[in-house]
């Protein structure tokens, strides 16, 4: 259940917001819904893949773990990486389309929500939404660029897999990776960007990808396949610190 309201910086002075990366809020997941807006960000640490929702449509999505409910980017130190993904940023808040009196005419406009229940939220630890005369506090104004990103991620999505399909670049993927003789992961039902598709572009498909802006998007999925093998070695090292193995065995 959830307490979704608006948020003002009446009702909600005194609230905190604890931000730190742990599995009671969240951050267990071994996937995480990812958009095309923090894609640079994204491909620098974690492989992007593409998958079906289940009404069919395309999503990206950053591979996190191996095993279902396994961060391996979280541990009890907290993450493990230079970007955390802005859907598990943004915490307790969301955006939500408040109508508004403009010029005589009513118009939504996005306007950010608070979860009351939401776990992170408090009135003794973590960081303040509001400043002690009412003004927004630095994390409040963080958070508000990174909903900015999802909201404008969102928008971009549906025409970022059009542009994709019209190249013909996605193509389905099923990645296997092999620890050992007994360990051993399939992951099946993804899709990417293929890289001889990419590289056999014509100029006119590359030009209307430019254009579009999705050219170098296309680029930032392709290149983010490497990260795969840092998933295997974070894999890898985890293993070695549950044996009490030293870091260096194999």
């Amino acid at each position: 259940m959830t307490n979704k309201v608006l948020l003002n910086n009446v009702d909600h002075a005194d609230l905190r917001v604890i931000v730190r990366p742990a599995a009671e809020y969240g951050d267990s997941v071994n996937q995480v819904l990812v958009f095309p807006t923090e894609f640079d960000e994204i491909q620098r640490e974690y492989p992007i893949f593409f998958r079906r929702d289940p009404n069919g449509a395309l999503q990206s999505v950053a591979v996190l773990g191996l095993d279902r409910d396994e961060n391996l980017f979280l541990d009890e130190h907290g993450w493990q990486g230079s970007y955390v993904p802005a859907i598990l940023q943004r915490g307790p808040f969301s955006i939500g389309l408040q109508e508004r009196e403009a010029d005589g005419e009513a118009r939504r406009e996005p306007m950010v929500h608070i979860d009351l229940d939401h776990p992170r939220v408090s009135r003794s630890d973590g960081l303040p939404l509001f400043l002690p005369q009412g003004g927004n506090a630095p994390y409040l104004e963080h958070i508000a660029g990174v909903l900015r990103a999802i909201y404008a991620g969102i928008e971009a999505t549906a025409p970022m897999f059009a542009a994709f399909e019209a190249a013909g670049l996605i193509e389905p993927v099923s990645v296997e990776i092999e620890l050992d003789e007994e360990r051993k992961y399939v992951l099946s039902d993804l899709f990417t960007v293929g890289r001889a598709k990419l590289a056999a572009l014509d100029g006119g498909r590359l030009e209307q990808l430019n254009r579009s802006g999705f050219l170098g998007i296309a680029f930032l999925v392709a290149s983010s396949m490497s990260n795969v093998r840092r998933l295997i070695d974070l894999k890898n090292a985890k293993r070695r610190a549950e044996h009490g193995e030293p870091a260096g065995a194999v």
